[in-house]
This record gives structure tokens, sequence and C-alpha cells, in this order.
């Protein structure tokens, strides 16, 4: 099969690789329909994390089963599947509690940006729609496995309520889907953190009901000049750095909640000043395969189309531009076809 392989910063190949096998009877292997370049596969291709050695890249994927392990019956070859980046059984305390991105048993998807994909823990990870999806709904059916699911828990941590005021720090892929949720889960007035032109107009459709390009105190003396000198109830942030953390946490009201789901670089919180804020904090990886089920019925419904974010699409063998792009600021997120 070919795939992409990150070798160093900013080199990313498209190469011949072995096929996945099925390698414990709880795997299932896919044929990618669809997959695509996130914005946390930014971190290493900028160099903010580590590129020890080459390794396969991604995490987000939508397919059509070919093969399945002896313990799998949950799904079968020649149905169209949706999956989270992170797998789970979805049987144990962890996953029982809603928590299935801490699954006991979880294992971190990393090979999806190839025209076939190993699933592990099968059984508990994959979705199965009713039939195949018409090729229209694709990529919003991708979003699901990453941006959106994890664009939902943002809103979902932060305890977004009908009636209430949001603020969604970071305007990339997961922020935009953030939007989405927050809307669907009733808030009042949505507040989007962006500079960017394109990003903007995009969150207006999704339902943001103001935009604040200022950044720093200005940004957060801008987020309490809208909601009455006091802040919001939710704050999603998106980014994973010092500033978008310290931009939410003071953006946030006595009481009001941040859900912090960019991956921390280089964040410290202040203990003192988080506790006579009043701030409640909840974050980490999205446990993506709960939402899945009612996710994928919004999507199909009509009620949402978080597909909207991918805005570059390229055959997946021009995987290395799709990364460019996004690290040049010319594409939100790029959808790849195999």
């Amino acid at each position: 099969m070919r795939g992409a392989v990150i070798h160093a910063p900013g080199d990313v190949r498209f190469e011949e690789l072995d096929d996945p096998k099925i390698i414990h009877p709880t795997d299932a292997i896919i044929r990618t329909a669809v997959t695509c370049v996130c914005g946390t596969d930014l971190w290493p291709y900028r160099g903010a994390e580590p590129v020890d050695q080459p390794h396969p890249m991604g995490h987000e994927y939508v397919g059509i089963v070919e093969e399945v392990g002896s313990e799998v019956t949950s799904v079968k070859p020649g149905q169209f599947v949706i999956g989270s980046f992170a797998t789970s059984d979805n049987t144990c305390a962890n996953c029982r509690a809603g928590y299935q991105s801490n699954c006991v048993r979880r294992e971190f998807m990393s090979t999806c940006q190839a025209d076939h994909v190993r699933i592990p823990n099968a059984q508990g990870t994959l979705v199965a729609t009713d039939e195949h999806p018409a090729e229209q709904f694709w990529p919003s059916l991708l979003a699901l496995s990453d941006v959106m699911g994890t664009g939902w828990w943002a809103a979902k941590a932060a305890e977004v309520k009908p009636g209430s005021t949001a603020v969604v720090v970071g305007d990339g892929a997961v922020g935009l889907c953030g939007v989405i949720a927050a809307k669907e889960l009733g808030a009042e007035r949505i507040i989007v953190m962006s500079r960017h032109e394109s990003r903007q107009k995009l969150a207006l459709e999704f339902g943001a009901t103001d935009i604040v390009t200022e950044r720093g105190e200005e940004g957060i003396a801008r987020v309490k000049d809208l909601t009455g000198g006091v802040g919001a109830d939710s704050v999603l942030e998106c980014v994973g750095t010092p500033e978008a953390m310290q931009q939410s946490l003071r953006s946030t009201r006595p009481g009001g909640n941040v859900g912090f789901v960019g991956v921390p670089h280089d964040v410290a919180i202040d203990g003192q000043e988080l506790f006579f804020s009043h701030v409640g904090l909840r974050g980490g990886p999205a446990p993506v395969r709960g939402y899945l089920p009612d996710l994928i019925q919004r999507v199909f419904e009509g009620r949402i189309n978080p597909g909207k974010v991918f805005d570059l699409t390229l055959p997946l063998e021009q995987v290395a531009e799709g990364y460019k792009a996004m690290d040049e600021r010319r594409a939100i997120k790029t959808l790849l076809k195999p």
C-alpha cells in the first residue's frame, strides 16, 4: 500500500509501505475512503515535537471494512465505518464512564494517511452506517473521527448550556467545529477569537455571533466588554499554547468553565490564579467514540456540516502539499483522497 511518512520537520513523503495485517483477533482492516491532515500533525512538521525516526502519519479516517479479526462481530467486511483517533474496547470502566479516549486498552491511531489502515480494538471503536453513504457526506463523517468530535468535547467539557455565552479560542478546524457544537448545545452568544477572514466567515456561517481579533490582555478586555464585564460562561480552548490557555482562563467568568482540547505545548497553569478565579477546567483527548452515533445522525439529518472545514482537497499522493498548505495557512484543513 502507499501512505505518508514523516522523515524530519518539513519533510513528509508519500511512500510504499507494508500492507496492514490482522495482528490481534480484535483488529480490522479498512480501505480508506477519505483521510486528511490534522492541525496536530503540524506540531512535528514544524519541529515542535521530535521526529526521532521516519514514521507513518495520520489519525483520522473513514472507510470500508475489508477484513476483521475472529473476535470482531460489531462490523463486517463491506460495511462503511467511522472510528476515533483513540481506539477503545468500549466496555472497560473508563469507557462506561464516557471516557473512551482513556480506555485501558487504548491505542492512538497514527497510520491513517494511507490507502489501507489496521484498526485496533475494532469491536469497540468502529461504528458502521446502515448503508454506504453518498460521497457528499464523506467529509463531514471524516470530521467526526477527530475535529468535530473534539469540538463537541470542548463544548461539553466547558459545560455549554442553552442560553449561555461561549467563547472559542482558536479558529482552526477544531475551533470551528467547537462553534458548531456550541450552537447545537444551545449557546445564545458565541464569540470567536479569529484574525483570518476566511475562517471568520465560516465561523459566522456555523453560528458565531461575534468575532474578536484582539489577543492577550486586549483580547481578554474585549471579551469582558462583550459580556458585561464578567467574562463568558464557557470557553473552548482549541489551540494548546500558553497564550491560548491564559486567554481562555481569563476570559471566563467566576463559576464558568474552560474546556481545553488543544494538545498542550509548554502550558503551565498558575495554581493560585486558578484557585481564586473559581473557574472550572476540564479537557484532554476527546472521547469521540461516545459521541459518534449522535453526531452521525446529525450529519445525515443535515443539522451539522463540519465537512466545510475542508477547504483544500488533494489526491493522497500529494499529501506533502497538504501539510505545506496548512502550515502556511493557505488551508484550514486538507482532505486527502486515495
